[in-house]
């Protein structure tokens, strides 16, 4: 897995994703945190949350085909670029007048994002192939992505406790100006764009290639249910770990230990998803899920927990890695961008969805009944998967021999001394 580091565009891709989301998590909880010492209003924080997940589903679609159509790098690297002076805006919102300009900052740094992560996406094959380095790469951004994630959101709020909002919104932008620093340091690379159309056309081009496509149909079924549980049995996992496991610190604990089998299964999916099928990988790793979660959310010890809590990392990373290197090898060049919007698309919509879901039902059946049906839904998105994913997806030969062939070269000589392959 760490082998694809060698190749210097991609190390440099890495690095700026690594600041990106580093940038975005550590605003996660600072931000509702500020809205709510300065209003004092549980409502104005909750807006503040559902701002976040807007862009996304309204500009979802869209991000597709911007990413499609302009240069993938160029895209990025301006997208972080605009984040710089849109967090920034936050520092002028600490009196009850001023802190409404929360809410147009979360907004254009959430449409940022969203434009963002397509385009990242889409320019991965681009930069690596879609051989073997293709799926490594997918697993160091998993997994660098989850481990940033769940340390970025306590530092954020660690920092906003001790200095404030200013030392967050401070440490936030000087991760997106590094992030979009280095991918100006990337080399351009050349793409077929196809023809220029409008953007209702450039839209159903990609509606049409995921109705066409059993693949991406199958993928995003599933795959849309998997989240919603998903997303269902994380926001459960506060009040569980309160009230059954003595605490919030031993929620820390569960988090923690999840980190550690991401760490692990990010070089062990990179096998499981060159060896076996996509449905095989993806369907497996769901039910381990499924399983991991059931046993984590019934244990009425801390170790029982603990230890469901670190096996579920590791077929979790498997699915997200499975899922998303199958969408860059069967989507053509010129549609990846649309089709990786589209996944993103749903992702949110799901997240959404079980995030409210989860907790209603836990409020009207009771925590028991909701985290078992959450986990019950993950083992029916398993079955979905089974049913409607094509047993044997080939590999398209064609737009492997770039990146395949950066690795290879990198890999039987060493890197010289400015860094580069």
């Amino acid at each position: 897995m760490l082998r694809v580091l060698r190749m210097r565009d991609f190390r440099l891709l890495w690095v700026a994703r690594l600041n990106a989301t580093l940038a975005a998590g550590l605003l996660v909880v600072a931000v509702p945190a500020h809205m709510y010492a300065v209003t004092g209003s549980a409502l104005a924080t909750g807006l503040t949350l559902a701002v976040e997940y807007l862009p996304v589903l309204v500009l979802g679609p869209f991000a597709g085909v911007v990413a499609d159509r302009w240069d993938r790098r160029r895209l990025m690297a301006g997208t972080d670029l605009v984040r710089v002076p849109v967090v920034c805006l936050l520092l002028f919102a600490r009196t009850p007048e001023t802190v409404w300009l929360v809410y147009p900052a979360v907004l254009a740094e959430g449409a940022a994002a969203t434009l963002f992560r397509p385009a990242a996406q889409a320019h991965t094959p681009a930069v690596v192939g879609t051989g073997p380095a293709l799926t490594g790469a997918n697993a160091l951004n998993a997994v660098t992505s989850g481990t940033v994630g769940l340390v970025a959101a306590p530092l954020g709020a660690a920092l906003f406790a001790a200095f404030g909002i200013g030392a967050v919104v401070t440490a936030s932008a000087a991760g997106y100006l590094a992030s979009a620093t280095a991918i100006a340091f990337t080399r351009p690379y050349s793409r077929d764009r196809g023809p220029c159309r409008r953007v209702p056309a450039e839209l159903r081009d990609g509606l049409s290639h995921l109705r066409r496509s059993p693949v991406a149909r199958a993928l995003l079924a599933a795959g849309g249910v998997y989240l919603a549980a998903n997303a269902a049995l994380t926001a459960m996992l506060v009040p569980f770990g309160v009230t059954y496991l003595g605490g919030g610190t031993n929620v820390g604990w569960l988090l923690s230990a999840l980190s550690a089998g991401f760490l692990l299964g990010a070089p062990i999916s990179r096998r499981i998803v060159e060896r076996f099928s996509a449905r095989t990988a993806i369907g497996c790793g769901q039910i381990l899920v499924a399983g991991a979660f059931c046993v984590m959310f019934n244990a009425r010890s801390m170790p029982v927990a603990l230890i469901a809590a670190f096996l579920l990392g590791i077929p979790g990373v498997t699915v997200l890695v499975a899922v998303q290197t199958w969408v860059q090898r069967t989507s053509p060049a010129a549609l990846l961008g649309r089709v990786s919007a589209a996944f993103l698309t749903v992702e949110a919509a799901a997240t959404v969805l079980g995030a409210f879901a989860g907790p209603a039902l836990s409020e009207l059946a009771g925590p028991p009944v909701a985290l078992n049906a959450a986990c019950a839904t993950t083992l029916a998105a398993a079955v979905l998967t089974f049913c409607l994913v094509p047993g044997s997806l080939s590999r398209p030969s064609s737009t492997v021999a770039h990146g395949d062939r950066k690795m290879t070269e990198s890999v039987r000589r060493p890197a010289r001394s400015d860094g580069s392959t």
